[in-house]
């Protein structure tokens, strides 16, 4: 009977021993503030004259209606087609709404390509009001460079969308629908977020075996440790109110691939609203996503979100830039 009790008991202990040590491992190596410091060149976006113009502030008064914050790192070959999506869509909406204002802010992660060269050009044709180019000195993540350029925007409205245009631009008026659905927003803060879980079996379909179990296993600790209503939280296409990008993007600290993951569970925590939106999205070519250890990493970050803000190593709260 002591043997067969030891048998169960045995390995329970072990695990609640190994999830202690990684929990005090998770404390003592967290850093308790955000990263919101910025080189002295990160304060200025570059023209295409060759001068450098001040960021703004999240903090201050909105001035336009829309910022769309577009993170690329070595994007040089699929940063023009989404651009030409995203403009031609913007200007139209302009000359039909004379009334409507916008920004796209490109956040070059500190490329070896010539992204940032790429991103000139586009600065050059519509001008330096609406395309906005910020290189940052040294790569520092998508989550790190997102957080850049939604802290240096104008916008009452700012939408994230990743540079390899994978999900239609248009579909920006799906995602300011879902924000609509949510009002009244509590302190002016909700998110809405494009959403590819209506493509889960045809997806599925394409993939590996191991591939398919990876993403299964990532969906399970994400729905597990941090956030359980939102079906697809690492698609890029996401639209917050001011309000709600100031209070997520101050208080996240993880910069890579798991961001999205603690920015949605910062907002769950806050109470902010948060609306899933189906979008048409397709698989484009290049992405920087390395299968196994990205996945591997993100699940480790899952893990540290919720055991850092479990043991009070990380705390929600707000934090002025730098």
């Amino acid at each position: 009977m002591e043997a067969a009790a030891w048998l169960v008991q045995g390995p329970v202990a072990v695990a609640l021993a190994a999830l202690v040590l990684i929990a005090v491992i998770a404390h003592v190596t967290a850093t308790s503030m955000p990263n919101l410091s910025r080189h002295s060149d990160e304060k200025f976006f570059m023209t295409a004259e060759g001068e450098r113009e001040p960021v703004p502030s999240i903090h201050d008064l909105p001035t336009l209606d829309l910022s769309v914050v577009v993170p690329s790192y070595n994007e040089e070959e699929r940063l023009p087609s989404m651009m030409d999506e995203a403009l031609h869509y913007l200007e139209k909406r302009q000359m039909q709404d004379p009334v409507f204002t916008y920004e796209v802010i490109v956040v070059d992660d500190g490329s070896r390509d010539q992204t940032t060269k790429v991103a000139l050009k586009y600065s050059q044709k519509y001008g330096s009001e609406k395309v906005r180019v910020l290189p940052l000195v040294k790569n520092r993540g998508k989550g790190g460079a997102v957080r850049m350029g939604v802290l240096s925007s104008r916008g009452r409205k700012i939408l994230m969308a990743d540079a390899d245009g994978a999900t239609r631009f248009e579909d920006v008026e799906k995602v300011e629908k879902g924000l609509e659905s949510l009002r009244p927003w509590p302190e002016q803060m909700a998110i809405a977020c494009g959403s590819r879980a209506h493509l889960e079996k045809d997806s599925i379909a394409q993939r590996s075996y191991f591939r398919t179990l990876l993403m299964y296993g990532f969906h399970f600790l994400v729905w597990f440790l941090c956030v359980k209503e939102i079906r697809d939280t690492q698609c890029g296409f996401k639209l917050l109110t001011r309000e709600a990008a100031s209070r997520t993007f101050s208080t996240l600290h993880i910069e890579r691939w798991a961001f999205d993951v603690e920015l949605l569970y910062i907002a769950q925590r806050c109470k902010i609203p948060i609306a899933e939106v189906a979008v048409n999205w397709t698989e484009i070519e290049g992405s920087k996503l390395v299968p196994f250890w990205s996945w591997l990493q993100m699940g480790r970050d899952l893990l540290f979100i919720r055991l850092r803000y479990l043991t009070g190593a990380w705390r929600l709260g707000m934090r002025k830039t730098d």
